[in-house]
């Protein structure tokens, strides 16, 4: 199993470094650029990175799913249905990269800024993506309640409870965003725990799809980190956050899940504070420094504000390190209630 895990690993992370440069160039030739909003000189980089990561990510899936059938465990009913798993994974992940590319590309241009979606569509339509995972009855329906102990939901926990993680880490996930390498460094965290929890507790077929992930993720990182040659847009965000739930629902981890995940509901709590109109951004000095604009309305300003107090210049870099940094110590919080 290591050896197929590792060649996933691979072939996702080769897909995604060498396709996403020919992506660059097509799309700043298009004209699908953003600005760079931290960088002085407001340049223009390429967006909708996020497509590349998700064929990257579904290429290494698909190459499993096909060792899985032909070579692994052939014709057998436990592989059969794991696959039939997997590819509704697949395609809930392709209908939530839709409502994210949607996001992206509608009214690409009004006056120099990208309208999308409006606020109250994207969860809506990502709860009517969640219905492949639904009728194939994903996860485990026995969970822990307060007071009452392990109780058996049956299919009020498909109905209920898995479309609605999976709507919240991918809405969730979505909120913290917005600096060179911030949205794909967090998912290689927190999909790096997920793995290796599920890969420790026999879900091997989890560990490899958060294997593909992370390697598609990686190797976008190196065009994404700081200073970024490309964006990811919503397209990744929404499929990065609708993994994270989808796996941690397929390995029974659905507790785990909400401990990794409290920095996103401090996110949403801070920017419900500044009614959902508040950017993350910072304001940016003359010598690209970063400061405080107006307030503090995401985990990204809790970082510039603790490192203010330690350092006199805080750049890009370091707000990214401060937030992976925060996401870390919920990972390790995670880690010793496993």
């Amino acid at each position: 199993m290591q050896y197929v895990l590792f060649l996933c690993f691979i072939l996702s992370f080769l897909f995604t470094i060498i396709v996403t440069p020919y992506w660059i160039k097509i799309a700043k030739a298009t004209g699908l650029v953003g600005c760079d909003v931290h960088k002085t000189d407001k340049r223009k980089v390429a967006e909708l990175g996020g497509a590349i990561v998700i064929l990257g990510f579904i290429f290494g899936v698909l190459f499993y799913i096909g060792l899985d059938t032909f070579f692994l465990e052939k014709f057998g009913t436990e592989n059969l249905t794991r696959d039939i798993q997997i590819l509704a994974s697949l395609v809930t992940i392709l209908l939530i990269s839709l409502i994210g590319f949607f996001d992206d590309i509608i009214g690409w241009k009004t006056d120099s800024k990208k309208v999308g979606l409006k606020q109250w569509q994207k969860p809506l339509l990502v709860l009517f993506a969640t219905i492949p995972m639904v009728v194939v009855n994903a996860g485990h329906s026995a969970i822990a309640l307060p007071l009452f102990g392990r109780v058996d939901l049956g299919i009020i926990y498909a109905i209920t409870v898995v479309p609605l993680l999976i709507t919240f880490t991918a809405n969730a996930f979505n909120l913290v965003a917005g600096y060179n390498g911030l949205e794909t460094g967090q998912g290689i965290l927190i999909l790096t725990f997920i793995g290796y929890v599920a890969w420790m507790n026999d879900y091997g077929w989890v560990a490899t799809v958060a294997a593909c992930m992370i390697s598609a993720l990686a190797g976008f990182y190196l065009f994404n980190k700081t200073p970024a040659k490309i964006f990811p847009g919503d397209t990744l965000t929404y499929s990065v956050g609708a993994l994270i739930g989808i796996l941690a629902i397929s390995a029974n981890m659905e507790k785990l899940m909400l401990i990794i995940m409290i920095p996103y509901f401090a996110e949403f709590i801070l920017k419900a504070r500044g009614k959902m109109q508040k950017e993350s951004f910072a304001k940016l000095n003359e010598d690209s420094s970063l400061s405080l604009r107006d307030g503090i309305y995401g985990i990204e300003h809790i970082s510039l504000a603790l490192l203010k107090k330690v350092k006199k210049k805080v750049y890009e870099q370091d707000v990214v390190l401060g937030v992976h940094l925060i996401q870390m110590i919920f990972i390790l919080i995670a880690c010793f209630m496993v």
